[in-house]
């Protein structure tokens, strides 16, 4: 079985072109197939929320969602993936509780409505009578083994705690305190997220958590760190509108105060992502989505750091300064040593194709190439076949015999 730092290189490997799930899923059936990966009983309970996280880590292929809750995780109660409903299912899930107490993992998506005692949010029925999100929480997660929190509504609230929040929306953290909650915050949260954080849990534990208790191989680094558009936002160029070129920061970009690694990782089965697309990053992973993230096409006030608190136009202003005076410097160091001469004549060496995301544009590339090579072998052709047959020109050696010369070629006087 790989070891745990094997397993942060393979989760920080996966890109756009490889998904987590298909590195991980050989590696947890080897260690299923060794009887070394129990199935742990799994309690999924939504609360305030929109089912978008279930719709996301629906999203998973090879291995799909179906594949990894029936050979990795034994799902015990999930009210949209239930094969029973009503009493029976809650009877499964209750004697999960009882009899599994210490093993059975606890993940909830949603908000919790406070407000009323939780009476904004009923979850089922036990005895003929509602039971509130807050009261299963508070009775099923002191018993559990893991607490998972899915999506920035689980874990901070989200949408569900937004202004003016009459249900009293909280994360599940601020209501379950004397123990760990894993926060797997996004909005949804990626599948990526969700499974390799359900691997890292099945394989070695508890992972590294930050300050907000995510796990750290997936929000260790800034957006803004990781963003395509990056060297835009250094150059000073920025986009105007959103779909415009140039980094999204002054039409609302949240990258530089979000941690996550969208960037490398893409939505959609690794083909995009919103800034990569054209339109700005809203923070949705960030503690402080959506209230302080909003208005959401209006760039941030200011970039703080520890030390200092820089507003977007000074920034824009002093890197186009730096990048001016950078490109001034590097002329008259060109010309001082003689590499501009030589460049100028040797010609612009073109730059390395960007290498191709995905098997379309590999296909796409490949049927270019094809048509660019027939086009020049048709075009080779018609000129071999125009070309004329000329008469190599005599040198002045041969001409100035010519005009000495006395008799012709059969040999009788000129």
């Amino acid at each position: 079985m790989l070891s745990r730092r094997e397993f942060l290189k393979l989760c920080l490997a996966a890109t756009a072109t490889t998904g987590l799930a298909e590195i991980l899923i050989p590696v947890l059936r080897q260690a299923s197939a060794q009887s070394a990966l129990p199935r742990p009983p799994v309690i999924w309970l939504e609360l305030g929320s929109c089912t978008g996280e279930s719709v996301s880590l629906d999203n998973t292929r090879n291995p799909n969602f179906y594949q990894l809750l029936t050979e990795f995780l034994d799902l015990r109660y999930h009210w949209l993936y239930n094969t029973v409903q009503g009493d029976g299912a809650v009877r499964v899930m209750l004697d999960t509780v009882e009899k599994e107490a210490g093993k059975f993992w606890l993940v909830v998506e949603g908000s919790v409505m406070t407000a009323a005692d939780g009476r904004y949010n009923h979850i089922f029925m036990r005895n003929g009578e509602m039971v509130t999100g807050l009261a299963a929480l508070r009775e099923f997660a002191p018993k559990a083994r893991y607490v998972i929190a899915v999506g920035d509504c689980a874990a901070f609230g989200g949408p569900g705690a937004a202004h003016p929040n009459p249900g009293g929306g909280k994360g599940v953290w601020d209501v379950i305190t004397d123990r760990v909650v894993i926060n797997v915050s996004g909005c949804p949260s990626h599948p990526d997220w969700m499974t390799g954080t359900f691997s890292h849990l099945l394989l070695y534990g508890l992972p590294e958590l930050d300050a907000y208790n995510r796990p750290k191989l997936f929000y260790s680094r800034t957006i803004h760190d990781q963003c395509q558009r990056r060297q835009q936002f250094e150059d000073g160029i920025f986009a105007a509108f959103p779909g415009e070129g140039g980094c999204l920061y002054k039409v609302g970009c949240k990258g530089p105060v979000t941690h996550a690694d969208c960037p490398s990782r893409q939505w959609n089965d690794y083909v995009n992502w919103p800034v990569k697309a054209g339109t700005p990053c809203i923070g949705c992973a960030s503690p402080h989505f959506p209230d302080g993230m909003t208005p959401f096409y209006n760039h941030l006030p200011d970039i703080r750091t520890r030390s200092v608190s820089v507003s977007v136009r000074k920034i824009g202003a002093a890197f186009a300064a730096l990048g001016v005076g950078a490109v001034a410097t590097h002329l008259a160091a060109g010309i001082f040593a003689r590499r501009i001469h030589d460049h100028y004549l040797d010609g612009t060496k073109p730059s390395d194709p960007a290498p191709p995301e995905n098997l379309t544009q590999v296909k796409q590339e490949l049927d270019d190439l094809i048509r660019q090579q027939n086009a020049l072998m048709s075009e080779a052709k018609q000129l071999e076949a125009a070309k004329p047959h000329r008469r190599r020109p005599k040198s002045w050696l041969r001409r100035l015999v010519g005009f000495w010369r006395t008799e012709d070629k059969t040999g009788k006087d000129k």
